[in-house]
């Protein structure tokens, strides 16, 4: 069964619309993990305009399961995960002021700067793993690296999926199977809903785990926050 980690950045921006601290950033945390989530993930940017540094100490000791935090490993950022020592850290290339992630890395060109940050995660004892695009020859150098996991961006899985599924999980299910080759996990987030993730889990093959926020608060506005994490577990079953 492939693990679902929810993102609770957008609880934050919620949060932080109003300057006080409802909805509460860390009992939302709790309370996906006592609705059966088997990770948090937060993506602290360095304006904080979701997620503050302050949120990610302050969920270390509340974190059972797999605390993830994905960022660009500027010092600021190193030096943030190196003190809380998450699970996991996903390296994203995105720039300080992105939106949201927009592209995996180009890891040929920034091979020796990732080599250098998984080896100080490595160190520290924490599983790292690159965002990347479906492309066999950037899976290849993430695994020279050393990293552990490569972390699949699946908005053009999204986006494709409603005219030709077969079509949209090809790159995928060709990347997984290089990744597991390679000897490194795959984990996959961005727009995997509850619209494209069932099928998305049935083709590609060894799937660690889906990274879900946007797409999952939402629907918990609908369904409430348990109904919604049970029924994204349905689709990873």
């Amino acid at each position: 069964m492939t693990n679902l980690s929810v993102n609770i950045n957008k609880v934050a921006t919620l949060r932080n619309a109003r300057g006080e601290n409802v909805p509460d950033v860390e009992k939302v945390a709790v309370d996906c993990e006592a609705f059966g989530a088997q990770g948090i993930t937060v993506h602290p940017r360095p304006d904080e305009r979701h997620i503050r540094h302050s949120d990610v100490f302050a969920l270390r000791p509340l974190v059972k399961t797999e605390f993830n935090i994905e960022g660009y490993p500027s010092p600021d950022f190193m030096d943030l995960v190196l003190k809380v020592k998450p699970e996991q850290v996903t390296l994203v290339p995105d720039a300080p002021d992105a939106i949201t992630s927009s592209a995996g890395w180009d890891v040929v060109r920034h091979h020796e700067f990732l080599t250098e940050i998984v080896d100080r995660l490595r160190e520290a004892g924490i599983r790292s793993s690159i965002f990347v695009d479906p492309d066999e020859a950037m899976i290849k150098a993430a695994a020279s690296t050393g990293t552990d996991r490569v972390e699949l961006y699946t908005k053009p899985y999204a986006d494709n999926y409603p005219s030709d599924p077969e079509a949209a999980v090809a790159p995928y299910v060709a990347a997984s199977i290089a990744a597991h080759k390679a000897g490194i996990g795959v984990n996959a987030g961005h727009d995997l809903s509850l619209v494209n993730l069932k099928f998305f889990h049935e083709r590609v093959p060894y799937l660690n785990e889906v990274s879900i926020g946007h797409a999952l608060i939402c629907d918990a506005l609908y369904l409430g926050l348990e109904e919604a994490i049970r029924q994204y577990k349905n689709c990873l079953k």
